[in-house]
Formats: structure tokens, sequence, C-alpha cells
């Protein structure tokens, strides 16, 4: 088989970790979503996520000021208010209103619960030593809610460009881990 060569550009469009998700945050009694696919799991106990969000982002001050948000995710059924959501800004756009999208307080946080997600996970920056270099927050989840209704909850994961591929089919294979 030949190979052929990949633009670094799209590289991205290869790795992407996980799915889109949706996160909240609040500053100053304003609270504001924006839809993140740059997101991966560094730890399990406690759980430790690694997420970068632009400087460039609204919802960057945000979080940089006040050290906590929501990480909510969504499923197939919400795909269209998740990209409008993506394609357009906090600063001049009430998302939950203009969405329809619920929020709901959270337990450790400010920052709202978008309830018509499956799950959310309300989180604490733990470190922010990349994220002047790198945009990279650590964050620690600090309570996770999920909606049992939601028996197989179809994701969705950016490939780039208005591409998305939606989790399909579950496989088991034998494995140690427990």
């Amino acid at each position: 088989m030949a190979k052929k060569s990949f633009p670094l550009s799209k590289v991205y469009r290869l790795l992407e970790p996980g799915p889109v998700v949706l996160v909240t945050t609040t500053r100053n009694g304003k609270a504001n979503i924006m839809t993140m696919s740059w997101q991966t799991m560094l730890e399990f106990e406690p759980p430790l996520v690694g997420c970068v969000i632009s400087n460039r982002n609204y919802s960057f001050d945000s979080l940089t000021a006040t050290k906590e948000c929501v990480i909510n995710i969504p499923t197939v059924e919400l795909a269209k208010k998740v990209v409008g959501v993506g394609n357009c800004s906090g600063r001049r756009v009430d998302k939950f209103r203009k969405f329809n999208l619920t929020p709901m307080a959270a337990a450790y946080v400010q920052a709202p619960l978008v309830d018509e997600c499956y799950a959310n996970l309300e989180c604490k920056v733990v470190d922010g030593k990349m994220v002047d270099k790198y945009n990279l927050f650590i964050l620690e989840v600090v309570k996770a809610w999920i909606d049992p209704a939601q028996k197989h909850p179809q994701t969705i994961h950016h490939q780039g460009r208005g591409v998305f591929a939606v989790d399909g089919e579950t496989i088991r294979l034998p494995s140690k881990m427990k």
C-alpha cells in the first residue's frame, strides 16, 4: 500500500481525542457556553482533564479569572445547537437563550450545567502553569452527573471543517483492566 503525505495543518483531524463538549463558565453573573473538542483525560483518580481554550476565546478570560467550569457532554441530538454555539461569541450573544438550552445549578462551581446534555462534569483548574504558553488548562473533575434515562448516548467527534463522526457500534473484548 502506498502512503501519501498529509498536511500538518490537518493532523488534528486524525487525533481528536474525545467527544465535542460544551464548556460553561460564569463571570460577573453572566453565564456563557463554548463548544470545545480539544480535551483529553490525564488521570483517573482524581479525574484530571487537560483542555485547550484559545486566549482569543471569550470563555478563556472567564476560566482564567474564576478557575472553574462545567464540561457538558451532548449527544448527537444536540449536534446542530453545538455547532451553532461554536459559531458565535458569548461577548455578544446569550447562548442559553439563543439556542434554547437550560442552565441548571451546579453543586460545587458557579458555572451552570446544561440540562439537555447527557453528562456534566463540574471542574476546577488545578494547574495553570501551561496556560500562558499553550492555552492548556488542567482541570480536576469535582462532581460528575449523568442522565440515567439515556441508555446508549451517541456523542459527536469533530473531524474538521464541519465534519463529525457519531459514536456507533460498541464491542466488548477481553480485558485485564478492572
